[in-house]
């Protein structure tokens, strides 16, 4: 019974460590802009294009380094990857804090797309298919991921109350000054905490998550990767990634879309977009604990269903000022099904049956193609705002995410007519 406690309060360590890194690892590049994007844009005197440029540019090293990250998490600890992962991420973190030029803050997202991919995202997801084992791998990624969500939601609700807090006068009337340095410190706050979850992950991940079935490469090698490219159910699964994570990137600018239309201070739009934090780790554990009772797959398709109708209302126009409770609903609906994708979309692993020792370079080649709209989506949303200001440009952004919703549906239905004589799971 002693072992039993001992063995389980491990498992939770682990699991809690990988959470912890998991979100940690992106608050500076991504979860920052998304709580605070409005007076992101204002304080480092940059356009949604702009931004958009930076966020491709670390699309482009991510997609290199996905492919190349897959290897490495088959050959190292994923305790030495993401400890050093997260130092490093830390270091650019402590540069941003000082508000560099446009320039500048390009290179640091070409830098962050090399520490948390390459040496990070990989090891993270193996890590996670091995600490699920072969029964429990919907519930494994959506606890990893609604952990991460609800972890994230707490950071995004106190980083709003410490920017309100720490600004000298109410936000409609603070400076550019005063703005400045109150984002400067929430930057290094944030830095700070990353370089804390590395401690954190080193002391709480062990060598070897498990034992038994566990085979590392002893050295780095390309050999998985030429077995999975003859894997349909991974291309099927790269699309249903792809069309997932536009839906992830679009929840940029739900912030962004409470100020432009609702009219909302940077305060209040800062509110609304911490309230999709919320719902994440919600949909993700449900997301997850259900893939394991229906199938992965048929769980991606209903996620993808429920992305749809949400998208549409939102590119419809239907939403106007003054129907706040519509528009908080719509919000909160729509990232049900997308953080429903993200809880189970890499438990389709199990389902297609694949190798458990090849996990990180089948991780590797699905997050090279899955994870491009780190590429094009933040140009894309960039543009459509800026060439259409205000309502009119949100509407585009979702009717494109309705399209790509639509493209997940037909590929889920598709990935599970391939498996359905699947019993592995």
């Amino acid at each position: 019974m002693a072992q039993d406690s001992s063995i389980r309060f491990r498992r939770f360590e682990i699991m809690t460590a990988l959470i912890v890194a998991g979100e940690v690892v992106f608050l500076l590049p991504f979860v920052f802009a998304r709580i605070f994007r409005p007076t992101f844009l204002r304080v480092f005197e940059i356009t949604n294009l702009e931004l958009g440029t930076a966020f491709s540019i670390y699309g482009v090293i991510a997609m290199i380094s996905y492919f190349v990250g897959g290897p490495l998490a088959d050959r190292y600890p994923a305790r030495r990857l993401m400890s050093l992962a997260l130092v490093t991420t830390s270091v650019g973190g402590f540069l941003m804090a000082t508000i560099p030029s446009n320039t500048v803050m390009t290179y640091l997202y070409g830098f962050w797309g090399l520490t948390t991919i390459l040496l990070f995202w990989a090891a993270l997801i193996r890590a996670t298919r091995e600490w699920g084992g072969s029964a429990v791998q919907g519930r494994a990624y959506g606890v990893l991921d609604g952990g991460r969500g609800l972890f994230a939601a707490i950071l995004a609700s106190i980083s709003v109350m410490v920017f309100s807090a720490l600004l000298p006068v109410d936000v409609e009337s603070a400076s550019f000054e005063q703005l400045s340095a109150v984002i400067s410190q929430i930057i290094l706050i944030f830095s700070g905490l990353t370089f804390l979850s590395a401690v954190l992950v080193w002391f709480w991940i062990p060598e070897k998550i498990v034992e038994a079935g566990i085979v590392r490469m002893d050295k780095l090698s390309f050999e998985g990767v030429g077995k999975i490219i003859k894997m349909p159910t991974i291309w099927l699964q790269a699309i249903i990634v792809v069309c997932a994570y536009v839906g992830y990137k679009c929840t940029d600018i739900f912030s962004l879309y409470a100020s432009d239309v609702y009219g909302y201070n940077d305060v209040e739009a800062a509110q609304i977009g911490t309230v999709t934090f919320w719902v994440r780790p919600i949909a993700a554990i449900g997301a997850g604990i259900l893939g394991d009772r229906i199938r992965a797959s048929k769980m991606t398709t209903i996620s993808f269903a429920i992305l749809v109708i949400g998208s549409i209302v939102i590119a419809s126009g239907y939403l106007k000022p003054g129907l706040d409770a519509i528009l908080i609903m719509t919000i909160v609906g729509t990232s049900v099904g997308i953080y429903a994708l993200r809880g189970v979309y890499f438990a389709l692993f199990q389902e297609a049956r694949l190798p458990l020792v090849i996990t990180g370079s089948a991780v590797g080649l699905v997050s090279v193609i899955g994870f491009t709209p780190d590429i094009f989506m933040g140009p894309l949303i960039g543009y459509l705002l800026d060439s259409s200001p205000g309502a009119e440009g949100h509407q585009h952004v979702f009717a494109v995410l309705a399209c790509f919703g639509i493209v997940g549906t037909i590929t889920s239905v598709m990935f599970r007519r391939i498996t359905k004589n699947n019993t592995s799971i």
